[in-house]
């Protein structure tokens, strides 16, 4: 198995648009730079997608669900059967991403890398059967190096789905009971931070579960210390399938010209582990929001992003970056359809 396609060269930046965007923006009527983050947004998105007025009204949702090994160390505060059942509750429509992408007129993907509910066919679910959840990672690698790929394969799939229809803006989501401590321990390996620093309650934990799930992961990290510089792998020892799929989603989508919003704390993990594969992806990701679990700052500080809200949150799904979709549509209709100090016939400052 040779192919490593997430070597492959991202999509470069249109300067041109991105330079154009840049000059409307110092002619539009307001002080220069009085809509603060809205600004540079729109000039970014205009970069990256070629065009002087950029838009992001086609938006696909992709959930990522997979089961974790390590629930068998007690790191959560839900039992495993949790993540099958929110499968179906995901396209019935009855979850928080299922609202949002209603309201948003988003298309959204269900996709299951592998749970440990036994022959699960939900209608609408894309079920992938890679394993029955991940193996236990403080016993030896969470996933087979084939698991990995096709997990990683699968974010490609979906991303070029998103593609095919047209989509503008790419939105990856999460579900798994026991994925704060796979993101957690990914996390601590690849910025070599303490474990007590970015591992929180995730779903519910009181401090002692917290403090135990900062043991558990501590053992996970010694068992796997000397593979730490070699991402990819460090993603096989310690990830989810659905964090490896996200991570393929975020480079496919860098590949192939789709903008990436990204969501919280876990899905920030997957955006760090895929920079780490091929740097240039970091350009095409945008940050939706800063949540609540303790480590998301860490790793967003990694990232040198910026997030877009601060609400609080720590549901997961997709759900911190779906309430981020309205302001970059704000941003682009501010930026394409304002008028200029000409059009309007307003004076503009000074030279």
């Amino acid at each position: 198995m040779t192919d490593t396609w997430w070597l492959n060269p991202c999509k470069t930046i249109d300067a041109s648009a991105h330079a154009q965007a840049l000059a409307r923006q110092q002619q539009l009527t307001k002080p220069a730079g009085s809509l603060g983050q809205l600004e540079a947004l729109a000039v970014q998105l205009a970069g990256l997608q070629g065009t002087v007025k950029p838009s992001v009204d086609s938006l696909w949702i992709a959930i990522f669900a997979g089961d974790h090994g390590v629930v068998a160390e007690g790191v959560s505060a839900f039992p495993q059967e949790v993540t099958g059942q929110m499968l179906h509750n995901f396209v019935t429509g009855g979850a928080a991403i299922s609202v949002l992408a209603r309201q948003l007129d988003a298309q959204l993907e269900v996709v299951d890398l592998g749970t440990v509910t036994p022959a699960l066919n939900l209608p609408g679910v894309r079920h992938l059967n890679i394993g029955a959840g991940t193996a236990n990672f403080v016993n030896g690698p969470a996933m087979t190096e084939a698991q990995g790929r096709l997990a990683l394969q699968a974010g490609r799939d979906s991303a070029r789905r998103a593609l095919e229809s047209g989509a503008q803006l790419f939105i990856g989501g999460e579900m798994g009971i026991g994925n704060t401590t796979a993101a957690s321990a990914l996390a601590c390996a690849l910025l070599a931070c303490q474990v007590s620093d970015l591992t929180g309650p995730g779903t519910g934990l009181n401090a002692q579960g917290v403090s135990h799930k900062v043991a558990v992961i501590e053992r996970a990290l010694a068992l796997h210390a000397g593979q730490r510089g070699d991402a990819l792998q460090t993603l096989f020892n310690l990830g989810g399938f659905e964090i490896a799929a996200l991570v393929g989603a975020y480079l496919a989508c860098a590949q192939e010209g789709i903008v990436v919003l990204v969501d919280g704390f876990i899905c920030s993990v997957a955006a760090l582990v895929a920079t780490r594969l091929n740097p240039a992806c970091r350009e095409w990701l945008v940050f939706g929001h800063r949540g609540a679990e303790p480590g998301h700052r860490h790793v967003l500080q990694s990232l040198e992003a910026a997030p877009l809200l601060d609400l609080g949150l720590r549901l997961g799904e997709g759900s911190g970056a779906a309430l981020a979709v309205p302001l970059l549509r704000l941003a682009c209709a501010l930026h394409g359809q304002m008028a200029t100090f000409a059009e309007a016939a307003v004076a503009d400052r000074p030279a």
